[in-house]
């Protein structure tokens, strides 16, 4: 199985690519061999810089939609901030705060299906002041928007906007009813035609099959997505995934090296769920990964910019925007 991993690398490393059956034996190939070599492939096609991000919560709770990981959702209840849209002046703080530290880009992210037209023009003043006041490459994620809000938000400076497929298009419905795979899939194609980059990704660790996760990660390859958040499941008392048993670190590495197989040129970004790991990640740094979101995520904590820069600077790795080619 080693020397099948070995040709599968020097296939990714002429500058073709695997398809699914391919992916799929990586499933039983050795772990630590396997991620050596998805290690190997980063390294080969990304160098040692790390692209870091941060997010803030600009809008909170009283969700419409019943995704069953979310404590954000009106359907259950688990407990979470509610509040509207915040002012420029508060996210200008977070993100300057977040600039000193070493931060490259930083995004806003709301609750709910979607923007309504005031908000979209509400934010885009709030992004306007960012990208005055900032360097920063600033992010967006607000649901399922249609292409004019796109538009707006480009011309406001926005640069990328991020939107999870969440899992594969088989398992999306046991995940999410409220919404669908193809409108997901929609929301990011619209996004790319009005120049937009686009960050995607999936939860791993909410009973899916290995199956789904390699056709989630087919699907983002079909939509040339070049920034892939890779988020581990926290089961959150009072969503319907509580009782969820968590992933442990293996597993979690074998699955950023199976990604990092199908996407060997690509940010395999450690997102939510990172504070949960043993070592905080570091040996999914190893395993293929090269981009982490630093700080909190939505609803639960995370892990520090200053402890991030610490682990970065054990492994080796230096703070650089991975963009798209």
């Amino acid at each position: 199985m080693a020397q099948a991993i070995k040709q599968l690398e020097e296939k990714l490393l002429a500058g073709e690519r695997i398809e699914k059956e391919e992916a799929m034996d990586l499933v039983e190939a050795p772990l630590e061999e396997l991620c050596q070599a998805a290690d190997r492939i980063r390294r080969h096609f990304c160098g040692n810089c790390f692209d870091i991000c941060t997010i803030i919560n600009g809008k909170s709770g009283k969700c419409p939609e019943n995704c069953k990981y979310c404590a954000q959702s009106a359907h259950y209840g688990a407990r979470a901030e509610e509040y509207p849209l915040l002012s420029g002046e508060e996210m200008l703080e977070e993100a300057l705060r977040n600039q000193e530290a070493g931060v490259l880009r930083f995004s806003v992210v709301t609750s709910g299906r979607r923007l309504s037209d005031s908000e979209v023009e509400e934010v885009c003043q709030c992004f306007r002041l960012l990208k005055e006041k900032t360097s920063l490459s600033l992010c967006a994620s607000h649901g399922l928007l249609s292409y004019e809000q796109y538009g707006k938000l480009k011309e406001a400076g926005v640069e990328r906007i991020h939107n999870n497929l969440e899992t594969s298009r088989r398992f999306f419905p046991q995940i999410c009813t409220t919404h669908t795979y193809e409108e997901k899939r929609r929301a990011i194609q619209e996004a790319q035609r009005a120049g937009l980059s686009v960050c995607s990704g999936g939860i791993m660790g909410m009973g899916e099959t290995w199956e789904d996760r390699i056709d989630l990660a087919l699907d983002l390859r079909e939509l040339k997505i070049h920034s892939i958040p890779v988020n581990i499941l926290n089961p959150i008392p009072g969503t319907p995934l509580e009782g969820q048993k968590p992933l442990e670190l293996p597993e979690i590495r074998r699955i950023v090296a199976v990604f990092r197989f199908l996407h060997p040129d690509a940010a395999i970004r450690m997102a939510g769920g990172r504070g949960q790991l043993p070592d905080k990640g570091e040996s999914v740094f190893f395993s293929g990964a090269n981009a982490a979101i630093s700080g909190h995520m939505l609803t639960t904590s995370g892990i520090s910019m200053e402890e991030d820069r610490r682990i970065l600077g054990r492994l080796g790795y230096y703070p650089e925007r991975l963009e798209e080619f």
